[in-house]
């Protein structure tokens, strides 16, 4: 890869930026989850923090961690400019990243008692705010499934096969763990949980193994 050393050190910027992103999502999260009154992660996914008084702080948490993705998408399109993944790979990083900011602007519906107050089931039609949050959020997720498929191959293609395992592995894990999830409809936060954990936390350590990569330039 060919960049000049002054842009090397802005794109270790960028790449840093998604490194910190899935550590400080979920210890935002964390601290919620037993800070927050009517919160239980058995019952309620993590998106339901958006909701009630305090509900701005997972709010902001969802918002900022798709702007750490978007200097992320940046950097890598900066690092590898004509290499595989420096198109379609920084291309869904950046959705990515924009369907977390909606998936922070727009909140899903109250239900299974959280916030305090709301209704003891689920609710039984989704509201237009709700719906987007949905879409938004899995729209991010399937982002993060097809980059873990193009950096799959691109270190397949260098000959990095510790790597491109891990990628296909957490492209198949995180669908998996949602579809669990859906499915059994018991710990639901905690297996929604653990997927995201699978798929932010790929693209977290995929910047730090890129990162090192701009410090060789």
């Amino acid at each position: 890869m060919n960049i000049k050393k002054s842009n090397s050190a802005v794109i270790r910027w960028l790449l840093l930026a998604e490194v910190v992103s899935a550590p400080l999502f979920y210890a935002a999260a964390i601290i919620q989850t037993f800070t927050r009154a009517g919160f239980d992660i058995r019952r309620h996914a993590i998106s339901t923090l958006t909701l009630g008084d305090a509900g701005w702080i997972q709010s902001a948490n969802f918002f900022m961690t798709g702007l750490l993705a978007l200097c992320a998408a940046i950097g890598v399109r900066s690092l590898l400019r004509g290499h595989k993944g420096g198109t379609w790979g920084a291309f869904f990083i950046g959705i990515y990243g924009i369907g977390m900011i909606l998936a922070g602007l727009f909140r899903p519906d109250p239900g299974l008692g959280f916030p305090i107050g709301a209704p003891e089931e689920m609710p039984t039609s989704m509201s237009t705010q709700a719906a987007i949050h949905s879409v938004a959020f899995f729209t991010a997720f399937i982002c993060l499934i097809a980059a873990s498929i193009i950096f799959a191959r691109r270190f397949a293609a260098i000959g990095e096969r510790g790597w491109s395992t891990y990628c296909i592995v957490s492209c198949i894990l995180a669908p998996l763990l949602i579809i669990l999830g859906s499915t059994i409809g018991t710990w639901i936060g905690v297996i929604m949980g653990c997927a995201g954990l699978v798929a932010f936390g790929w693209v977290s350590a995929l910047t730090a193994k890129l990162r090192t990569e701009a410090l060789q330039v």
